[in-house]
C-alpha cells in the first residue's frame, strides 16, 4: 500500500466530501481514490468514512485521523520545501492579519525591518480585531492575541504579553485608590469587549488566589487604544496590555494600581493553515517575529 498516496486521497475526500471531486483535484479516477481510501481503512482495521451516493463524511474516528493526517502531510510538505528552497530568496506576496492595536503600535516597525532584509517580498497587512478564518481569507500568517480554541490550524507562540490595572493620577485623586480587587466594584471601569472572560476581570493575588470582579463599566470597547485614551482623560480604570500603555506609564499620564494582583498574561500566536506548504517566506517571517518580539 502507498501510505502517502492513501493519506492524501483520504484528506481530500474529507475536505471535498466527494470521491469524484477528490479524484479531479488529485488527477485520479474516482475508483483510484476509493481504492486508496479502502486500503487505508483495511490497513488500520477501522472505518474512516461514511459513504452515501452523494457524499462522503468522516466517522468520529475518521475525523480524529484526518486531523492527525493533516499534520503529517504538512510536516512532510514543510520538509520538502525546506530541502528544496533553503537557499532561495523569498519572493511574491505575503498576506498577514494582525490585531488592530498590536499592528499599529508594535508590528509596523518590525514589518519595515523585515522588508529591509527581504526586499523582494510584497506584504499585504490586514488589521482587524475580528476572529477571521485564515483559510477562507487566504491568509499566509494570522497573528492572534487570544486563548486558542482546538483547531486543525498550526499555532506557534511568539510572546507573552503582560497587562496592568491602571488609570490617570487625576482619577485616583478624585475617586480614591483601590487597595483590594473588591474595591474595583466601587469605581468607574473601562472594559474590553473581546475578553474570553466576558466583562469580568480576573486578578491573581500574591497567594495565588484568583479574584473575579464584575466591574461597573462606563465604557466597553472592542479596541484597547480607545480604553487607554479614555483612561488618560480620567474616565476610569482599565486593564491594559503593557505594550499599549508603555508610553503613558513612563510619562506618568497613567499609573498602575493593585500591583500585587496580576491580570492573566495574554499570549501572541502566529497561526497558519497546515494544508498549505510552509513556504520560505512564511517560515522566515515567523522566525523574524520570534526573534524581535520575544
Amino acid at each position: 500500500m502507498d501510505k502517502l498516496a492513501s493519506l492524501r486521497a483520504f484528506v481530500n475526500v474529507v475536505e471535498l466530501k466527494s470521491f469524484a471531486e477528490a479524484g479531479r483535484k488529485l488527477r485520479l479516477s474516482r475508483s483510484a481514490v476509493s481504492k486508496y481510501v479502502g486500503e487505508l481503512e483495511r490497513d488500520l482495521g477501522v472505518q474512516l468514512l461514511n459513504r452515501t451516493t452523494r457524499q462522503a463524511s468522516p466517522t468520529e474516528t475518521g475525523q480524529a485521523y484526518y486531523e492527525r493526517a493533516l499534520t503529517v502531510l504538512a510536516d512532510l510538505d514543510a520538509a520538502d520545501q525546506a530541502a528544496t528552497q533553503a537557499q532561495s530568496t523569498p519572493r511574491g506576496l505575503l498576506r498577514v492579519n494582525a490585531p488592530m492595536s498590536f499592528g499599529t503600535i508594535r508590528l509596523g516597525p518590525v514589518l519595515a525591518d523585515f522588508m529591509d532584509v527581504y526586499p523582494d517580498l510584497q506584504i499585504q497587512l490586514v488589521l482587524s480585531d475580528e476572529q477571521v478564518d485564515p483559510v477562507q481569507e487566504g491568509l499566509d500568517v494570522t497573528l492572534r492575541i487570544a486563548e486558542l480554541e482546538p483547531s486543525s490550524l498550526i499555532a506557534r507562540k511568539l510572546a507573552d504579553i503582560d497587562r496592568v490595572v491602571c488609570a490617570s493620577p487625576g482619577y485616583f485623586k478624585k475617586h480614591g485608590t483601590p487597595k483590594l480587587p473588591a474595591d474595583l466594584r466601587q469605581h468607574e471601569c473601562l472594559t474590553y469587549g473581546f475578553l474570553s472572560t466576558g466583562n469580568q476581570w480576573k486578578l491573581t493575588g500574591p497567594d495565588g488566589e484568583d479574584h473575579w470582579i464584575a466591574p461597573q463599566w462606563s465604557l466597553c470597547a472592542n479596541n484597547a487604544e480607545v480604553l487607554r485614551d479614555a483612561a488618560v482623560k480620567g474616565r476610569g480604570i482599565a486593564v491594559l496590555p503593557v505594550f499599549l500603555a508603555e508610553k503613558e506609564l513612563k510619562s506618568g499620564a497613567l499609573t498602575t494600581v493593585l500591583d500585587d494582583y496580576k491580570p492573566p498574561q495574554l499570549t501572541l500566536y502566529a497561526i497558519y493553515p497546515p494544508t498549505r506548504h510552509l513556504s520560505v517566506k512564511v517560515r522566515l517571517f515567523i522566525d523574524f517575529l520570534v526573534e524581535r518580539l520575544r
